[in-house]
């Protein structure tokens, strides 16, 4: 365990100076998914009370570097990766490798399928139609990230259920094999709680919350060419987005939408 030690002049909080002790020992002493000492091992190492420890491990876990399971102990948490899913139309994939890690998929369904109400909405076709539908598992270095649900019209990519997308990039198959013309899209996200099918596949327990992604893609004729619900694990992931003030104009989209409970 470190040597640092509590600094009884400072004007700065026990606890605080506890948090910044406990920092860089997170991922380095203790491994990503290692359980830390307790906390009557931690008041002893560093001379604190239990009110100390307990609120260093607080901050600590407010900011996600920490996560604290009933009855079994603090766990050092893996550092979340930053999407920028909302500011440009990018993939998951796209995404990832820009941040110098691997995203595999795991495709576990590729097929035609009757469009469910959401997806025939979105790609304004009748529900019941048939779609292409294509369900991937994502892993990013090896751990499940993301399950994802797209749907597309056929005339989009004729060839895809010959296609490997173990690896590849979903738009840049679209753009580069099948001259899809991407040009803006809407995404939504939300907090929910993991079903159980989500909670299994994600290796998450279930109601854990789970950030719930929905896009829809449109192409430069205007017309829309991909819907996709994607559920990501709310402890590795969360979303950066770079935000601009401007005036506000009649008739603008809203940027923050509130439901009412039940809808």
């Amino acid at each position: 365990m470190g040597t640092g030690r509590i600094d009884r002049s400072s004007a700065l909080p026990f606890y605080a100076q506890l948090k910044e002790l406990l920092l860089p020992q997170l991922g380095r002493v203790w491994e990503v998914g290692e359980r830390l000492p307790g906390e009557v091992a931690l008041c002893e190492r560093y001379g604190v009370s239990r009110t100390v420890v307990r609120q260093a491990l607080d901050e600590l876990e407010g900011e996600g570097r920490i996560v604290r399971r009933k009855g079994q102990g603090t766990f050092v948490a893996a550092r979340k990766v930053d999407e920028s899913l909302f500011q440009s139309m990018t993939g998951l994939c796209e995404d990832v490798a820009a941040r110098g890690s691997e995203l595999v998929s795991a495709v576990r369904r590729l097929e035609f399928a009757p469009a469910t109400a959401d997806a025939a909405h979105e790609l304004d076709v009748a529900e019941g139609s048939t779609l292409l539908h294509l369900e991937r598992l994502r892993y990013v270095n090896d751990e499940p990230w993301a399950l994802s649900s797209t749907w597309l019209p056929h005339y989009v990519a004729p060839g895809l259920l010959d296609e490997d997308l173990t690896r590849q990039s979903l738009y840049a198959l679209l753009e580069d094999k099948y001259g899809v013309n991407l040009d803006h899209g809407r995404r939504l996200v939300e907090a929910v709680p993991a079903a159980p099918s989500v909670a299994e596949a994600l290796g998450v327990d279930v109601h854990d919350p789970v950030l719930l992604l929905r896009s829809t893609a449109w192409d430069q004729e205007g017309r829309p060419v991909e819907y996709f619900t994607a559920y990501h694990r709310a402890d590795r992931s969360r979303f950066q987005v770079h935000v601009r003030r401007s005036r506000a104009r009649s008739g603008a989209l809203p940027a923050m939408l509130v439901s009412d409970d039940g809808e």
